[in-house]
């Protein structure tokens, strides 16, 4: 048996007896006299080969002077002792080392795992090659990666590599798309980590989601007691429009009305944003593009012959549709008219164009695929015994939902009805679809979230906190699902488990006549349009930041 061999179970021996006591029985938990934990094993010794345990000191920087028991002189004898012991061979060292302790008080053994114990708490990360270093730390969490920065400078230096949480990053899913803003105060230090600084902040971005804080969100107040029909978010700029025929432009960051944009003489219905490019569509049967940061009105766009009751925007192209029972497709830089699409007999309710093809839902119950280039209704997928109100299409599916309770799902080439989604008692006034899982808002006053490969319902949101009237808007985000609802309240879901977070908006006319018309979220921001019908909640927009750290709060505060 070598140095090690032996060393460690003399070692052994001491922690036992000191666990176990004099008479062989354990000690009660928690009462044990060492700490059990963070020891080297033999193998992992093997790139140094002291022989004795003066030799381990020195190898791991000690004085060869280690401080002596302040009990008087030496016992008479002693250095003959010790020349008897060093000629004995191992296994007989072993022998007298364990009569030595099965004599010693306790006393004496702690005395011995105090010297002994320090030696094999070595720095391991230190003696490895830098690369091997980041290598080990690879296999830690992120919030492990932050502890081990705290051990002492050299491991906080391999814990800021950039490169070491870029991957940490890449393996929580998080880009540097979200643009990083700035600290105010940076100190020069050659170990910061941008990458770090990302991860850090999308932590504390899903933290504030998830938890909140005790802040009040920012109150945007505008269109007096008239509805907020539509909104929009883009970048720093929100905006709203109403059946007070205006549109109003507000920073998302002062919560100023930067702008009101008049021209309409009817009530704004919809309207679709892009960048400072705004396109609104009214009751007085006309389209108009706005540049949000001027006011001006670009182009008004003439034809339809009643109200513009919904829209969608791909590119430079937006894809209106009317009472009138047509759909047009326009050039949002010329104000051109391009294509007019007819085949519905009965209002237009909501439309999606992915570039490509356009889809319709009526009135009329039908659904309509089409060529917006030829003017060709490719497919007219019929199933539902009511009115369409909203639709979803990804370039492979089509889903539409209905007055009749249910929701389909198409397959845009074949036009075939792939799966019927029922389940909800009510009108589907709201879904949204992305990576084969949708979540649809319903007027009975449930959320739920579906499998449209499977047609599964994967998880209905409701229970004791769920929304006690109609949905009605939605959104989903970072593995999350906004609803608001006519109860007055906003409603935070974990789109994976269908768990209730918390209430994230709850109005305090909630119950009476508080009404969450409309909210558009952002990674870092959500937005909402409330009021009521009855004057109990005034006209107002509802900013939440989720991207705040302690230094900007502390600045809200004063």
């Amino acid at each position: 048996m070598g140095f090690y061999g032996t060393l460690k179970l003399i070692f052994y021996k001491m922690k036992r007896k000191l666990d176990h006591g004099p008479d062989g029985r354990p000690f009660p938990s928690g009462k044990k006299h060492c700490k059990g934990n963070g020891y080297l094993s033999p193998s992992s010794l093997a790139l140094a080969t002291p022989t004795t345990f003066g030799d381990l000191r020195l190898a791991n920087g000690h004085s060869a002077q280690r401080r002596r028991v302040n009990s008087g002189p030496p016992p008479s004898g002693l250095q003959d002792w010790l020349l008897t012991f060093q000629t004995w061979s191992g296994p007989e060292r072993l022998l007298a080392l364990d009569e030595l302790i099965d004599r010693c008080e306790t006393s004496q053994v702690k005395h011995m795992m105090q010297v002994i114990e320090p030696q094999f708490q070595r720095d391991f990360i230190s003696l490895l090659p830098k690369e091997l270093a980041l290598y080990v730390l690879t296999f830690l969490a992120p919030r492990d990666l932050l502890q081990a920065a705290q051990t002492c400078r050299y491991w906080r230096i391999l814990a800021e590599d950039n490169l070491l949480w870029r991957e940490k990053c890449r393996e929580e899913g998080i880009s540097d798309s979200v643009p990083y803003r700035r600290r105010e105060c940076v100190r020069p230090d050659a170990s910061f980590s941008p990458w770090k600084s990302v991860y850090i902040r999308q932590h504390r971005i899903e933290t504030n989601w998830r938890k909140g804080d005790t802040r009040e969100p920012m109150v945007l107040k505008g269109h007096d007691d008239h509805v907020i029909t539509c909104l929009q978010f883009s970048g720093d700029l929100i905006v709203s429009g109403s059946d007070d025929n205006t549109l109003k432009v507000w920073s998302a960051i002062t919560g100023k009305c930067l702008r009101t944009l008049t021209g309409h003489t009817g009530g704004v219905w919809c309207s679709q944003m892009a960048g400072a490019t705004v396109i609104s569509g009214s009751t007085d049967r006309t389209l108009r593009v706005w540049d949000a940061e001027s006011g001006e009105c670009v182009h008004a766009l003439y034809g339809h012959t009643s109200t513009v009751r919904c829209m969608h925007l791909h590119g430079e192209r937006v894809v209106s549709g009317s009472r009138d029972t047509t759909l047009r497709v326009w050039d949002v830089s010329t104000g051109r008219c391009e294509h007019v699409l007819t085949g519905h007999v009965a209002a237009v309710r909501c439309v999606q164009y992915d570039g490509r093809r356009v889809v319709s839902g009526g009135y009329d119950y039908m659904v309509k695929v089409w060529d917006p280039e030829t003017e060709v209704c490719l497919h007219t997928l019929q199933g539902h015994t009511n009115r369409v109100y909203s639709l979803q299409f990804d370039g492979v599916f089509v889903v539409s939902g209905s007055l009749d309770t249910s929701i389909r799902v198409w397959d845009v080439e074949t036009g075939g009805c792939i799966h019927t989604l029922t389940g909800h008692q009510s009108l589907t006034s709201g879904m949204e679809l992305r990576d084969n899982i949708l979540v649809s808002g319903n007027a009975d006053s449930t959320v739920r979230v579906w499998d449209v490969r499977t047609g599964q319902c994967l998880h209905t949101l409701q229970g004791p906190n769920k929304h006690q009237s109609a949905v009605t808007c939605l959104q989903f985000c970072r593995g999350l699902v906004l609803s608001s609802s006519d109860d007055g309240t906003v409603k935070l879901w974990d789109l994976h488990t269908g768990a209730w977070l918390r209430d994230v908006v709850a109005l305090q006319s909630r119950g009476s006549g508080g009404v969450v018309w409309r909210i558009r979220a952002s990674d870092t921001r959500l937005v909402c349009a409330a009021g009521s019908r009855n004057g109990t909640e005034e006209t107002k927009l509802l900013v939440l930041d989720f991207d705040l750290d302690d230094t900007k709060k502390d600045a809200d505060m004063k």
